[in-house]
């Protein structure tokens, strides 16, 4: 190879090491730039946050009254304290709440301030101090059905039963409710076999109203908001578990009539459960009971052959809808049934449930307890 090749070589190689350093040198200078970026935008975030938790103005002597309507979700309570210049900023307020696992809070008329902090304010909502008191309250117990309801609905109000009960099933009306409602109400209410449409979907609380006479559409917008409210906290988990709202409350409904005061949901649910994985039926009594609109005591051996989608005796798999409303502890169970290898439960007369695997098992404890009782 002649002097003159090398020396072109030799230039070549060190014009790729020269253009190498230049590259290297731009990399680590957009690498520090970028860094850079990141510490400020998240340092400025950081900062804002801290900010926005903190009073809007801390000298203020404003107190202004602000009312949170009930069955408010966090986001829109959020936006109604911004709106009102309690809060900087809503987002922040809401994912305060959610990362504090905060909640529980309470519908009402409040005197707030912008020299408070977000969790001072936090707690006023939370112990419910507020300026008005209720016209009047409105309490639905746990498994109730929609007939029940309907009734403590129009006698709370002095309007008439049977016209507040029309009005819960009325065509229009069930549209509207599921306009205003569309994750919570879905077209399995429609369903033919579905005997009444919001039943179990009325959630079981105490209900204060601000201003008297409220109207039919008012009172089951706050129960459906707190039904809303509620399943929200396990919207992630149905997902995962590729259930509807709709089936849940459905399976929830069962457990609530099934359980007495004494009762582990969470076993119940799994009865029911490992039948349905079995192919078995449910043969659940309030399922029958609710078939026929009536209310007893005891389920005779021909109350069990009704002709009805609603009869878990007839019928494998759940029913068309829910039986009656359920509280949240009935609702978890429906979601997070214990495992067990039981197939039978047994309600005694003094409120214990027995529970057992085989049919063998369960018949001699049937014996023992509620013999000869159909």
């Amino acid at each position: 190879m002649t002097t003159d090749k090398k020396d072109i070589i030799r230039e070549k190689m060190l014009e790729h090491q020269s253009e190498a350093r230049i590259v290297r040198r731009i990399v680590l200078i957009i690498s520090v730039l970028l860094l850079l970026l990141i510490i400020i935008i998240g340092g400025g975030g950081y900062l804002y946050i801290q900010s926005a938790l903190k009073p809007i103005d801390a000298g203020s002597k404003q107190n202004k009254v602000v009312e949170i309507p009930l069955g408010s979700s966090v986001t829109g309570i959020g936006e109604t304290l911004e709106k009102n210049g309690i809060i900087k900023d809503a987002k922040v307020f809401k994912y305060y709440v959610k990362l504090k696992n905060e909640g529980g809070f309470m519908a009402g008329k409040y005197e707030l301030s912008p020299s408070m902090d977000v969790p001072e304010i936090v707690g006023r909502l939370k112990t419910g101090k507020v300026l008005a008191n209720a016209s009047f309250k409105i309490t639905i117990p746990e498994g109730k059905q929609l007939t029940e309801i309907a009734a403590i609905m129009a006698k709370a109000t002095n309007q008439n039963e049977t016209e507040v009960f029309n009005k819960l099933n009325d065509g229009e009306f069930i549209k509207q409710v599921m306009t205003k409602f569309p994750d919570l109400l879905t077209t399995e209410i429609n369903n033919p076999a579905v005997k009444y449409p919001l039943e179990g979907y009325l959630y079981p609380a105490t209900y204060p109203f601000y201003k008297p006479n409220p109207t039919v559409e008012e009172m089951v917008s706050a129960m459906l908001s707190k039904t809303q409210e509620v399943l929200a906290d396990y919207s992630e988990e149905m997902n995962q578990k590729n259930v509807s709202v709709h089936q849940v409350l459905t399976m929830a409904a069962l457990v609530e009539e099934e359980a007495t005061a004494k009762t582990d949901r969470k076993k119940i649910a799994s009865v029911f459960y490992n039948r349905m994985d079995k192919g078995m039926p449910l043969q659940t009594d309030p399922t029958v009971l609710y078939a026929q609109g009536k209310h007893k005591e005891r389920v005779m051996y021909k109350d069990l052959e009704v002709n009805s989608p609603y009869n878990t005796y007839l019928h494998t798999g759940l029913p068309p809808g829910p039986i009656a409303n359920s509280g949240k502890s009935s609702i978890e169970a429906a979601l997070e049934p214990e495992q067990t290898d039981y197939y039978y439960f047994l309600a005694t007369e003094t409120g214990d449930i027995i529970f057992t695997k085989t049919l063998e098992e369960h018949n001699q404890e049937k014996e023992k307890y509620i013999s000869n009782k159909k």
